[in-house]
């Protein structure tokens, strides 16, 4: 059994009006959300005719970019691992994902639940649906290769990371898989996209331990190293509970989302996810705030 090591100072919660954070002219908005898991009951509801993220549609469609974790492969082949869960999601589930977000992380432990087939299903059926995606690929150069979107004139870069079992998703030099965490290879990813022109660069982790209300150690460190690289934020996912915020060197630092669409947990803080506004500029972000999502008794977000 791993050691569990908890942080010894609770970190500042700031949960606001979506409104405080609206993009000024000449900013970016940007939302994002946290673990989007559309097997299971989520995926039923869209079988039905039903859009899991009805109630955050106003926000997620204004925003300049909105951006979430996909939780699940989305494909019809592959055999499931040996693992305790494993989630694959219709294809018909892109459609509604593709309303919605302009980019989604495939940095994480259920990404190859159905193994490279899995994978590499889903990554063209992203591709087929024009939603972008990072954090994973065909090999290692691709899941670690920055996805820079361009809006209104400032390029925003995204890099996506996974650093929780098991580790062999790992995407090797020419086998498929995902972007492991390993601190020396996330900062030349992110000197290589400010140098492929990147005004404001993001990395995204999944990381920390399930059920933990507070950041270990290591994600406080690894995230303050990231800042002092030159991150302009900092946003992280995985234990299904929301962790800490901070403000670190001016920069906003999100421990964890928590869980945005994702049905089987009980437990009120399970069932509560936040909703991540950023306004960015050339020079970075300018503002930023949070909104609270409570998920139903079929894991869909109010």
């Amino acid at each position: 059994m791993k050691a569990r090591l908890l942080c010894p100072l609770a970190l500042a919660l700031f949960v606001q009006k979506p409104t405080t954070v609206l993009a000024e002219p000449g900013e970016v908005d940007v939302v994002f959300v946290g673990d989007i898991m559309l097997d299971e009951l989520p995926g039923e509801a869209i079988a039905k005719g039903e859009d899991p993220f009805a109630s955050f549609a106003s926000m997620l469609d204004s925003a300049d970019l909105a951006v979430g974790n996909l939780e699940c492969a989305v494909a019809q082949s592959g055999k499931a691992v040996d693992k305790q869960f494993t989630f694959r999601a219709h294809p018909r589930v892109l459609s509604v994902v593709a309303r919605h977000f302009g980019a989604v992380s495939l940095a994480n432990n259920h990404s190859m639940d159905f193994g490279s087939a899995g994978l590499l299903e889903t990554i063209e059926r992203l591709r087929t649906a024009r939603i972008p995606f990072f954090g994973a690929g065909k090999n290692l150069a691709e899941a670690h290769q920055a996805l820079i979107v361009e809006r209104k004139g400032v390029h925003v870069a995204l890099l996506g990371y996974d650093e929780f079992q098991p580790r062999w998703f790992e995407a090797g030099p020419t086998t498929p898989g995902v972007a492991w965490s390993e601190d020396e290879q996330i900062l030349r990813d992110m000197r290589a996209a400010r140098a492929a022109g990147a005004d404001v660069v993001i990395p995204v982790l999944h990381w920390g331990w399930e059920h933990e209300r507070q950041p270990c150690p290591r994600q406080r460190e690894l995230a303050h190293a990231l800042i002092d690289a030159g991150a302009d934020a900092v946003v992280g996912g995985h234990p299904h509970v929301t962790q800490g915020s901070e403000t670190y060197k001016g920069k906003p630092i999100i421990y964890s989302l928590g869980n945005f669409v994702f049905n089987g947990f009980e437990s009120e803080a399970a069932r509560t996810g936040w909703l991540l506004r950023l306004a960015l500029d050339k020079h970075g972000v300018r503002r930023w705030s949070i909104m609270e999502a409570r998920l139903d008794e079929r894991g869909l977000p109010r």
